[in-house]
This record gives C-alpha cells, sequence and structure tokens, in this order.
C-alpha cells in the first residue's frame, strides 16, 4: 500500500524510505529548465537583434542624409565655380570695353594729331583697366629668371651683372603669379 502512495505522487510518512524517483521525470523537469534557458537567452536575442536593426537603420539614415547633403554640396560648389568665372569675365570685359571705346574713336579721326592723341588715351585706359584688375608691369632693371626671359645676352664692361639692356615685350604679373614674362636682353 506504501508503493501506491507513493506512485499516486502522496509523499510518504516521516521516517519512511524514500522511494526511488523516476529517471524520466528528472529528464523532463531538465529538458524543461534547458527550454526556458534557451527562451531567455532567445528573447535576449531577440531584444539585441531589434538593438541592432535599430542601430543599422539610424547609421543607415545618416549616411543617406549625408550623401544627400555632400550632393547637394557638390552641385552647389560647382554653380558657385562656374557664377564666379562669369562674373570674373564679366568684371574683366566691363574694365577692358572703355579701350575699345577709344580705339574706334580713334579710328574715327580725320587728323595725325587727333589720332596720337586717341592712342594715348586707349594706352592709358587700357594700363588704367590693367590696374583696376590687379595686374602690374613686372619692373626690367636686373635680371631675375623667375621673372624674365633672356632671350639675347651682350658683354659689356660699362653695364653692371645681369642689367638688362633692352625690353623686346614687357612682362606683367597679377600678385605673385606671373601672367606673362618679360622678353629682354641681358648683359654680362
Amino acid at each position: 500500500m506504501d508503493e501506491q502512495k507513493v506512485e499516486a505522487g502522496e509523499q510518504a510518512a516521516p521516517g519512511a524510505q524514500p522511494a526511488q524517483q523516476d529517471p524520466r521525470n528528472d529528464k523532463e523537469k531538465a529538458d524543461k529548465k534547458k527550454l526556458k534557458k534557451l527562451e531567455l537567452q532567445n528573447a535576449e536575442l531577440h531584444k539585441r537583434l531589434e538593438a541592432a536593426e535599430a542601430e543599422l537603420a539610424a547609421a543607415n539614415d545618416k549616411y543617406l542624409r549625408m550623401m544627400a547633403e555632400y550632393d547637394n554640396f557638390r552641385k552647389r560648389s560647382a554653380k558657385e565655380k562656374d557664377g564666379i568665372y562669369d562674373d570674373a569675365c564679366e568684371d574683366c570685359f566691363s574694365a577692358i570695353l572703355p579701350t575699345l571705346d577709344n580705339l574706334e574713336r580713334a579710328a574715327t579721326c580725320d587728323q595725325l594729331e587727333g589720332l596720337k592723341k586717341g592712342v594715348e588715351m586707349t594706352k592709358k585706359a587700357f594700363e588704367d583697366a590693367l590696374a583696376k584688375m590687379g595686374i602690374t608691369e613686372i619692373e626690367t632693371k636686373t635680371f631675375d629668371p623667375r621673372l624674365h626671359n633672356a632671350v639675347m645676352h651682350i658683354e659689356d664692361e660699362n653695364l653692371g651683372e645681369s642689367e638688362i639692356v633692352e625690353v623686346f615685350q614687357r612682362g606683367y604679373m597679377r600678385g605673385d603669379k606671373v601672367i606673362r614674362y618679360a622678353m629682354v636682353k641681358v648683359a654680362n
């Protein structure tokens, strides 16, 4: 009768010898523990996956916004660059156009004196236009290979070392940049 009570799941009286437990019950309990542990791990992994997906979505959104911003910057820079070039051309031509006007006036003059005066005015207007654009003539006293192009050389004891004797073509620069080198004849 005690065996029946133990089999039915009832507890034996105190002091009685414990009945042997069924190994299938132990395996089921171990499996249930493993299942609960795996379910907890699965839930934890799902949370981490969702967090990683959210982080990836945020990074992707940031990347797309940055690429769109860069594309807009590139287009804006190209447009500004074109605008700057156009503005520079307009400024240049507006500075030179008075020279053309003076040449037209000189071409219509019938008198030699009037023609000479027209050419002088044209030269002055052109020099003013160059000065307005920041272009200066290169000084031609002493030879400097960074500024001058020596096309002839002479030996003369009366002249100093690397002295420029003759200027064949004037040179011009804007700031530190040479636009055209001066073509010169150099002594000694």
